[in-house]
């Protein structure tokens, strides 16, 4: 029997135009209490889009029949013009061949060679914090994340002036990317007033500086076994290697994606583990426990099972990536729904993880829950995506932030100076007035 979508009308959407543009989440939060798991939205110009929080039907689309859906434009086209056609945002056999390409430069094995250097610049980056002093963390996270990533991939390579300024077109992009995206009608007025041209520049400006970095990397002849490295020897079946314009385009992307959802997660993290003090001290028991082991690095992140459940917990209540598109290609049905060629899906990432019939307390903080790891809940648990277009650089996130969580609960106790923990979603989820303040921690 064939299941009729509910929709909410376009008069709704301009009625809430404001207050989704500040922030979409309690609009698509009230539609689902409303409407159900699956909803469409008409936002004009006879184009609807699907808001979904069925895990089961997030889990056909993305494992069991992926191969009948692709990202929308949003990544394929919107992203692209500001970071070009890496493995975010390409599709089909390009997607196919840059992936099968870039992975080994993501496993366990090679990362190891990363990690000292994650620690260094965590442990210099944290010499920011003043201690009995308030202050927004996200700052500091922020900039650690970034120079987490430029650290993992140039070692040396890049100044500090370029660094500063990648970071700054990086999330200027960004904020220009959510005003194209949340308010569509004024695609003509960027146009014209250069707002857009203003924008495309600054991307420019950015490849420029990173050609920069490649080529005085491959006249060097010097070897850092970073990830530039990896990425200069990675090669096709052909034997060939990347080409300059698609090694920038794949730069940008580990740069976009990769210190944005970190500092994030870390932030949320940070602010979840102030409120909830038990937690920070069990960080410490477990960290004493290994290092008393005399465990390497690679041991350390491998190991560190509370901490990770800390992590998984704070991904469940905050994903950073808290929304997933999808298009299918083909008409395709699920569960009695139809849906015909073309189809702008986005599933909600935010609400799947808060489901109250997915998840016990889905409100509260209880990183027991991940006690067995994030298996027993595979099948609605999705801070990296799911199937074959799972972010790449899952691993590396993860041992980075515990790296920074083990590293900073050591040093200090956490006490929280804010009274709720607040949202700005954007392209990701992000913290607003993250404001903590640290004692240090007596051995």
């Amino acid at each position: 029997m064939k299941r009729e979508i509910p929709e909410v009308s376009l008069l709704q959407f301009i009625k809430h135009s404001l207050e989704i543009l500040k922030n979409p989440l309690p609009f698509h939060h009230k539609n689902f209490t409303r409407k159900g798991d699956i909803f469409k939205l008409n936002v004009g110009f006879n184009t609807k889009i699907f808001f979904c929080r069925d895990a089961a039907f997030a889990q056909y689309v993305l494992q069991k029949n992926q191969k009948n859906y692709v990202k929308s434009k949003i990544q394929t086209e919107d992203l692209v013009k500001y970071v070009g056609e890496g493995l975010l945002t390409s599709e089909g056999e390009k997607w196919k061949k840059q992936r099968k390409m870039m992975q080994p430069a993501f496993h366990k094995k090679q990362l190891e060679n990363l990690l000292s250097g994650m620690q260094d610049t965590i442990a210099l980056e944290y010499k920011k914090i003043a201690p009995e002093k308030t202050i927004d963390i996200f700052p500091v996270l922020n900039d650690l994340a970034f120079q987490t990533v430029v650290k993992s991939l140039f070692t040396t390579a890049a100044s500090a002036e370029d660094m500063e300024r990648l970071q700054f077109i990086t999330e200027a992009n960004q904020r220009m990317l959510v005003r194209e995206l949340r308010q569509p009608y004024l695609g003509w007025w960027f146009k014209i007033s250069g707002t857009l041209d203003h924008y495309l520049k600054l991307s420019q400006e950015a490849r420029d500086i990173l050609k920069r970095i490649v080529n005085a990397r491959k006249t060097s002849g010097k070897r850092y076994d970073d990830l530039l490295d990896m990425l200069l020897e990675t090669r096709y079946d052909d034997g060939k290697g990347m080409t300059e314009e698609q090694l920038i385009d794949e730069i940008l992307i580990i740069f976009t994606a990769g210190h944005e959802t970190t500092s994030n997660a870390l932030t949320f993290t940070f602010q979840l583990l102030a409120k909830h003090p038990e937690w920070q001290d069990k960080i410490v028991a477990e960290h004493l426990k290994i290092k008393s082991e005399g465990t390497n690095l690679m041991t350390l992140v491998s190991t560190s099972k509370v901490c990770q459940q800390v992590l998984e917990e704070a991904m469940r209540l905050y994903p950073p990536a808290y929304f997933i598109d999808r298009v299918n290609v083909e008409a395709d049905d699920f569960n009695g729904m139809a849906f015909e060629p073309g189809c702008n899906l986005l599933f909600s990432v935010y609400e799947m993880h808060r489901h109250p019939e997915l998840w016990e307390q889905p409100d509260a903080f209880k990183p027991e829950r991940f006690v067995d790891g994030g298996i027993p809940y595979s099948a609605q648990y999705f801070p990296f995506g799911a199937g074959p277009r799972k972010c790449i650089g899952n691993n590396f996130a993860m041992f980075e932030m515990i790296i920074a969580v083990t590293e900073l609960v050591n040093t200090y106790k956490i006490h929280p100076k804010f009274d709720a923990i607040e949202i700005t979603p954007l392209i990701t989820l992000k913290p607003k007035n993250a404001f903590l303040s640290f004692e240090k921690r007596v051995s």
